[in-house]
């Protein structure tokens, strides 16, 4: 094999023509390398291709007549891991394929083909980065090595390191940390060379408290909804004596214990330990706002995570002046990560189906006039910069209660009003006429023959009117 490399080495640089590139490549470790050879040829017949790693020998080779070949190396078990697309060759384009590519394969390449009379030789560079994490899944608070290997390493190469796509302040290849739930993720080593540049990525996985992920994280609630309190380790570590307990404000550092509300419920203790520590609080209280810690010991290590229990409610007022309007406000007890506020107006028909209404935007939202347009229940809903943070719904009672309740009052009185007005109309007509015949008889008594003829003619008049009856 060495022999058959010395032989066409003399016989590239006896043919007059020779040319000679070098170039960089840069692959990750596992993945797929091209190392490019693109030559420029006319020729009507096929060339002859040899594709060698310099000090290891041929990596693949083809005759002009067909034939291939792979160095022992590449071909474990019948499996080919370098290649040339013959489908690429009419347009001079001789690259080779390495599959799964590892450290050792790292190191000059060359490429030289033969047509005709001319022999053009292209060098190749393949460098390997590869980010190695040591150990794979360290402990929270444990020592954590991060490294950036690169297989050969070039002089004056720069690294820069990427945490989920966001830059890593630091310049080394190789970082020595304390495991914390903020380096969980990919880790993505960059290298630059002579203007080109090459990346390969590691995942960090830290054990510990998974949920929530980090420190401080916020829990958003109604009140009187129930809410859960997160608190769950990595699934093959069990906690031991684990304990809840609510911080008083500014008691972060000096672990101040405050009273738990009385509806908390930590998690159920059962004779299988569990890896989900979660508490829950049944009916929430505008004061049950604060911070709580979780906390368990896992081997050796005292584990803790604070989370911020956000409370919302909806105040709401009527001005004194206008009785039939009303003012709903969005509150809550932690404002720092809201954005935006947005009020929806939910309606239920006689079947009980749920419907939207109209949507106002803002913190407060002001009725004019309450009525059967506007009842039923409006809903709080309050954003973030990644969404939806929660909701709280404030319900307005029917008519009866508000504005319909002070128009049916205003007719009964109406009502009232009149048939007073008519009862005394009444009593003073009797009165009139009581005041009349008094008036009448005091006239009469003054003449006493008067009355006795008014008297006797009266008589005589009912004595004709029987006598006619009779006959």
């Amino acid at each position: 094999m060495l022999s058959e490399c010395f032989i066409f080495g003399v016989i590239t640089f006896l043919i007059t023509g020779a040319q000679c590139q070098e170039t960089e490549v840069f692959a990750e470790a596992g993945s797929q390398a091209i190392l490019p050879c693109k030559c420029s040829s006319s020729s009507r017949f096929a060339p002859a291709i040899m594709w060698s790693k310099v000090n290891k020998g041929t990596v693949w080779r083809k005759e002009k007549n067909g034939l291939q070949y792979w160095g022992s190396s590449w071909s474990p078990k019948g499996t080919q891991r370098a290649r040339c697309p013959h489908s690429q060759f009419e347009r001079g384009d001789f690259s080779l394929q390495i599959n799964d590519v590892r450290e050792e394969d790292g190191g000059i390449y060359s490429c030289r083909v033969a047509n005709d009379h001319r022999v053009t030789e292209n060098m190749v560079k393949l460098i390997i980065i590869k980010v190695s994490v040591s150990p794979l899944e360290p402990m929270l608070g444990s020592d954590v090595s991060i490294s950036c290997n690169m297989s050969p390493e070039p002089y004056g190469v720069t690294v820069r390191w990427m945490l989920n796509n966001s830059p890593f302040g630091t310049a080394k290849s190789v970082l020595e940390e304390k495991a914390s739930a903020r380096m969980t993720g990919n880790w993505t080593c960059v290298v630059g060379y002579e203007g080109k540049e090459g990346r390969a990525s590691a995942t960090l996985t830290v054990k510990g408290i998974i949920q929530p992920s980090k420190d401080d994280t916020k829990v958003y609630a109604a009140v009187g909804s129930a809410v859960t309190l997160p608190c769950v380790f990595s699934p093959e570590l069990l906690p031991a004596k684990p304990v809840w307990a609510k911080l008083k404000p500014g008691s972060l550092f000096i672990h101040t214990p405050d009273r738990l509300p009385a509806s908390f419920i930590a998690s159920s203790p059962s004779s299988q330990p569990t890896s989900d520590q979660s508490a829950t609080l049944k009916e929430v209280e505008f004061e049950d706002e604060g911070t709580y810690r979780c906390s368990g010991i896992v081997k050796g290590h005292w584990l803790t995570r604070n989370m911020q229990l956000v409370v919302a409610k909806i105040d709401s007022s009527t001005p004194s002046k206008k009785r039939d309007s009303m003012t709903l406000t969005c509150q809550l007890t932690d404002t720092s990560e809201v954005v935006d506020y947005e009020w929806v107006h939910v309606v239920y028909d006689l079947n009980g189906t749920q419907s939207v209404g109209s949507i106002q935007k803002g913190k407060t939202l002001r009725l004019g006039k309450v009525s059967e347009e506007n009842q039923g229940e409006w809903t709080c809903r309050f954003y973030g910069k990644e969404g939806i943070l929660g909701n709280v719904t404030h319900h307005i009672p029917l008519m009866g209660g508000l504005s319909g309740q002070k128009s049916s009052g205003v007719s009964n009185n109406t009502i009232a009003v009149v048939g007073l007005s008519i009862l005394l109309l009444v009593l003073l007509l009797v009165l009139v006429k009581m005041f009349l015949n008094h008036q009448r008889r005091k006239r009469i008594f003054q003449y006493p023959a008067l009355e006795t003829i008014v008297h006797t003619t009266s008589n005589e008049r009912e004595e004709r009117e029987r006598s006619r009856e009779k006959k």
